[in-house]
């Protein structure tokens, strides 16, 4: 058996700029800053004003002084209309302080009476807003009949067409991706202020936020018909409008419950007090949740799934870039069974279930005979059916989690518009003891008899399984009607330098080692799986049986070892990724009888930088001298106005950071890899 190492991370980079330590380039005007939690928020907000909503970088100022009074602080950014010739404070426009976490919006000093007192002194400032990243106040000035200055509060600042109209109620047109962090920013500003305000636990607060979710994805899929899901800044400042909008609000959850009976009861109500609810609906109302791009619909609903439902059963949720590169690698079509036994949020199958709709969307394309960008509201909606099916009929996941099971529910729904068939299951206990409502489901959404699903050999269901399974010593597997099942639950002992199964059971397994061979019978033979193991398992010589069982049941066709740090700040286990195919029956048995294993190539890789360090803080590539390199980044953003019928671009330039990561290098050459070895999956 030969083994192939074959991983060249390429350093080439068109960089012309260096970055010192401790410092960021501000992507308005390039100066380097200090990297400080104040700036992590500025910096989010600059790139939404530009990205998001459209103002030039040409009209932003950072740490502008503005005089007030004998001072001249300066304010942390503003914005001049378009049209004035001169920079100067008669003429701005808006102004944005960003504070970090820790700084509340009642601080004397820094909270929102500061923005107030800048707006103040300027005369033409007609918006401004305060945010700290979790809190966000929007305030526009105006001049009442007595000649005196007043604040009014509002949902958002306008974009940079000045639509005020747009922010208390949005149209499809003008709807939003989010970049950046800003979407985290927004979720977590919801979820606390749930959590401050009705008095509910972190736990509860976040499932009613997630219902609120529902109704906005629910409204954006309701093409043609205008909009539902918002409330006017009157509306949210006054209790009969706060009242109208939970009763509007009501109106689509009914929808959603009808279309969703899966993951809410008919009887199911918006829990949130009229005040709460019309709060979260003005921070979401603005954003399109089915176009922003998954990985930053991803890292928000994951973070905020982490901090709230992590629960005590070795649940450490897999970083994207590794789900990314192990779907990459074992690249899931459209027409096979995908299978995810241990799904936790479900970002394998988020990811995998993306990954199936650019291949549809190629397809449709082909159809229709013109770009996605192009499509009518019938073929748009004929593509989201298309979706539906595919998740529907492909998509499994299994979690023993009740809450995690739902959770992953909704992020199926939020991220790719179908839910798939995500069942409470304990994978690993004996098929005939599931229950026999899952059982028939099962059945009928696979073809097969409701009898067939018996034991340990009825469940080759799946052509792909990828999979991160709890792992640890702390939550061993002890019951023998459990182990049983399964040869790595048994005891093996050395004979001669070859391992074999005694008929004795296991005190207690860990999980992740009985997940392997359930892994395997859950697979089609031919079928292939990519799954996060610890590195123990590859490399202890007590663990010997363990490789020897899947070098008899699988051809290896991966192994990725990744970064210490990979799982850091929660878990410093060091893990591999392993990808497997399944032998069939009469391939054993073949290799048996002839003592001879096919030769074949194996790739391997190390991913000695995985983005981040053992905080969790991203990291970035460096030059030799050690500081971190910004390369030119061209944004394609939508211009003002425009629709998809004829869509229309604005070029933006802008520097960035390169992140330090070697997995999607690591997904690339495994590619060129697989085709040079003739793998056609």
């Amino acid at each position: 058996m030969s083994v192939t190492a074959n991983i060249i991370d390429d350093e080439k980079t068109t960089s012309i700029i260096t970055i010192p330590e401790g410092k960021i380039c501000d992507y308005i005007d390039g100066k380097f800053r200090n990297d400080t939690p104040e700036e992590y928020v500025r910096q989010n907000i600059e790139k939404r004003l530009v990205n998001e909503l459209k103002y030039s970088r040409e009209r932003i100022k950072v740490e502008y002084g503005i005089k007030v009074g004998s001072r001249r602080p300066r304010a942390d950014i503003v914005i001049f209309p378009d049209g004035v010739e001169s920079f100067s404070q008669e003429n701005v426009k808006l102004i944005i302080e960003c504070k970090k976490e820790t700084v509340e919006p009642t601080n004397k000093k820094d909270g929102v009476e500061q923005l107030k007192s800048y707006m103040s002194a300027c005369p033409n400032c007609e918006w401004g807003m305060w945010t700290n990243g979790k809190y966000k106040e929007v305030l526009r000035k105006v001049i009442n009949e007595k000649g005196q200055i007043e604040f009014i509060d509002y949902n958002d600042i306008p974009s940079a067409d000045g639509s005020v109209e747009d922010i208390d109620r949005p149209k499809r047109v003008s709807l939003r991706n989010a970049v950046e962090d800003n979407l985290l920013f927004v979720f977590k500003t919801c979820h606390n202020h749930i959590y401050a305000n009705d008095g509910m636990q972190k736990q509860p607060a976040f499932f009613e936020l997630l219902k609120v979710i529902f109704c906005k994805i629910e409204d954006e899929r309701n093409i043609p018909n205008p909009l539902e899901f918002y409330v006017t800044s009157s509306e949210r400042s006054n209790p009969d409008g706060q009242l109208t909008v939970k009763k509007r609000i009501s109106k689509i959850f009914e929808r959603v419950k009808r279309r969703h009976n899966k993951i809410f009861e008919h009887n199911d109500e918006i829990g949130l007090s009229p005040r709460s609810l019309a709060y979260i609906v003005s921070e979401l109302q603005s954003y399109s949740l089915l176009n922003t791009h998954i990985d930053i619909k991803g890292k928000a609903y994951e973070e905020l799934v982490g901090a709230n439902l992590r629960g005590d059963r070795g649940e450490f949720f897999t970083p994207r870039n590794v789900m990314h590169m192990t779907v990459e690698m074992l690249s899931p079509k459209s027409t096979e069974k995908i299978l995810d036994p241990a799904c936790g949020t479900g970002g394998f199958l988020v990811i995998a279930m993306n990954n199936v709709i650019k291949e549809l969307e190629k397809q449709m394309e082909a159809v229709f005979g013109k770009p996605r960008p192009k499509w009518n509201h019938d073929e748009y909606r004929m593509f989201q059916d298309k979706i539906s099916d595919v998740a529907s009929s492909n998509f499994f996941g299994f979690d023993i989690n009740p809450d995690l099971v739902k959770a992953t529910k909704m992020n199926m729904v939020m991220n790719n518009d179908g839910s798939g068939n995500i069942f409470r299951i304990n994978s690993l206990l004996p098929p005939h003891e599931w229950s026999s409502d899952i059982k028939e489901k099962l059945s009928d959404i696979l073809g097969i008899s409701r009898s067939a699903i018996r034991n340990s050999k009825s469940i080759a269901l799946f052509d792909v399984i990828v999979t991160n399974p709890p792992f640890g010593s702390k939550i061993p597997i002890k019951d023998p009607a459990i182990l049983e099942q399964y040869d790595l639950g048994h005891i093996w002992e050395k004979n001669n330098g070859y391992w074999v199964k005694t008929s004795r059971l296991q005190s207690s397994v860990p999980p992740e080692q009985l997940f392997i061979e359930r892994c395997m019978q859950f697979l089609k033979d031919g079928g292939r799986m990519g799954i996060v193991l610890p590195d123990a398992i590859l490399g202890s010589p007590g663990l010997g049986y363990i490789r020897q069982w899947i070098i008899k049941h699988a051809k290896i066709i991966a192994s990725i070892d990744l970064h210490v740090d990979t799982f850091q700040p929660r878990n410093g286990t060091q893990t591999s990724v392993l990808v497997l195919q399944k032998k069939s029956q009469q391939e054993i048995d073949f290799e048996e009888k002839s003592r001879k294993m096919a030769d074949y190539n194996i790739f391997m890789a190390m991913a000695e930088r995985i983005g981040h360090d053992k905080r969790g803080n991203t990291l970035f590539k460096r030059d030799k001298y050690g500081n971190e390199l910004l390369v030119p980044e061209e944004n394609n953003v939508l211009a003002i106005g425009e629709i998809a019928d004829g869509t229309k671009t604005v070029k933006t330039i802008s520097k960035t950071k390169i992140r330090d990561d070697q997995t999607p290098l690591i997904a690339d050459v495994f590619k060129i890899w697989k085709q040079q070895e003739g793998i056609t999956w």
